[in-house]
């Protein structure tokens, strides 16, 4: 795969001509209808588990007033918003990026706003943080805060992503497990149960060892390929073996394959609840935290993924990004709207990237999937995390190789990528990475006497990062209940 941060690294190849080809600029990126279609069907089953996780995440905890959201509607919800969303990106947005309910945020409402006032009031907390990035992207602010972002600085976002979704797949796995009694060992994180044992992680190693087979030999589809392979081997084995390990997703043929959707929490949300439950001071602090997170993550995430794609202009910078980042923030508006949680930009569209996808066609089949799911969820989501997974750590390693383009002789530079490609993975989140290298390219540029060399963008950002990390003091501080 060709990979570039100074401009594109793709070549046109003789395509159909057609008017499709013409409007997603396939052959004009150098891609194919058959990486598209594989880049799509990547994307959707390496981020299929939100189907299942996002409700029992928001299906997990009661509201202020005792009430829980109904699984099935969640499910509805969760799949209508990927699906409607992702389409949209593709189609006006014109890159592979997917989108869906945001990971971290759903459990921010579910376990921190929604204890606080009713479900739908925290719906419409969300409503109104998709509502204030929409208004960041139409003033600029939100595009010119990631064009201030100097280069070494998107590239090591780029080379965190790509340790942080390896870290994802191994996680998922179960290849890497949380210590359970963490504060008495010296470690947080070992390998399996202390070692590696049960099936599911054996399908996960078969899958990563296929998975770099078929990417050194250069074979087309090899993520898809594996993803396939591995869960027919899963299918398998769940049917012969007595296995209880696998997770979110059991490998086994359903007996009801159709399912009928249930739209019921569609609209559900109370745009200003929120202040009638909690201080008007809580209220912005909780809108800070979900903006914070958003703005960043996505920024993050499509920085990485264009890059990995080579899809970056020749000053490095993301093609359509006004749209883009104003499709994103109208994704936590339907998010919350539909009462599934703030939608965004998912960091899985790497795999698709890996499968060749260089346009928003690659959307329609991802979309297309999410669609097709609504009504045939018990069959589409057959595929463990153990199946899924090899993809992710393939991907990080071919998001890790931009690494190379990082100038580490120059410490002010290299320090905060260092920080920015560090702490994404360690602390599981893009946005404390993206934060930690702001802060101290920041301080050191000013430590320097090179404060005037910041972009005063960088100022305020790393300002508000500054808030963020000590949001905790603060509430003491304020006294904030």
């Amino acid at each position: 795969m060709q990979t570039s941060t100074t401009g594109p690294a793709y070549e046109p190849t003789t395509g159909s001509g057609g008017p499709l080809d013409r409007f997603f600029r396939i052959s004009e990126r150098g891609s194919t209808y058959g990486r598209e279609i594989r880049g799509g069907f990547a994307t959707f089953f390496t981020m299929a588990y939100i189907l299942v996780l996002n409700p029992i995440i928001l299906g997990s905890t009661e509201d202020k007033f005792g009430e829980q959201l109904d699984a099935t509607q969640l499910a509805t919800a969760t799949t209508l918003v990927a699906a409607v969303m992702t389409v949209i990106m593709g189609v006006a947005g014109n890159l592979p990026l997917a989108l869906a309910a945001g990971l971290g945020l759903n459990a921010v409402v579910a376990f921190q706003i929604a204890p606080l006032m009713s479900w739908d009031d925290a719906m419409g907390l969300i409503v109104l943080e998709g509502l204030l990035i929409c208004v960041l992207v139409m003033t600029g602010l939100r595009e010119a805060v990631m064009h201030a972002i100097p280069q070494p600085l998107k590239q090591a976002i780029s080379v965190g992503i790509g340790l942080f979704i390896a870290f994802i797949g191994f996680v998922d796995s179960g290849f890497v497990t949380r210590v359970p009694d963490a504060a008495n060992t010296t470690v947080p994180v070992q390998l399996g149960t202390g070692t590696l044992t049960g099936w599911p992680t054996l399908v996960f190693c078969i899958g990563v060892l296929v998975t770099i087979v078929l990417l050194a030999r250069k074979v087309k589809g090899a993520i898809l390929i594996s993803i396939v392979l591995m869960t027919v081997l899963a299918v398998i084995i769940n049917a012969i073996a007595d296995v209880k390990t696998w997770g979110l997703t059991e490998p086994s043929l359903p007996d009801k394959p159709i399912a009928a959707p249930d739209f019921g929490l569609l609209g559900n949300f109370d745009l200003f609840g929120s202040f009638s439950q909690i201080s008007v001071l809580t209220v912005i602090l909780l809108i800070f935290t979900l903006i914070l997170s958003d703005f960043f993550d996505t920024m993050g995430t499509i920085v990485g993924v264009t890059a990995e794609a080579g899809l970056l202009d020749e000053r490095g910078q993301v093609p359509g990004l006004g749209r883009v980042l104003l499709i994103d923030g109208a994704a936590a508006v339907a998010g919350g709207a539909a009462s599934a949680s703030s939608a965004t930009t998912y960091i899985e569209s790497a795999a698709g990237v890996g499968e060749g996808a260089r346009t928003g066609f690659a959307n329609l089949i991802t979309g297309g999937l999410f669609a097709l799911a609504l009504f045939f969820t018990p069959v589409l989501t057959i595929v463990p995390l153990q199946a899924a997974s090899p993809a992710l750590v393939a991907v990080g390693f071919l998001m890790m190789t931009q690494v190379k383009h990082i100038d580490w002789d120059r410490y002010e530079l290299a320090v905060p990528a260092f920080l920015t490609i560090a702490v994404m993975p360690l602390t599981y989140s893009i946005t404390n990475g993206i934060g930690a290298g702001f802060v101290s390219y920041v301080v050191i540029k000013a430590c320097l006497g090179k404060a005037r060399e910041v972009h005063w963008l960088l100022w305020g950002t790393a300002a508000l990062f500054l808030v963020y990390f000590g949001i905790d003091p603060l509430e003491q501080l304020l006294d904030i209940k």
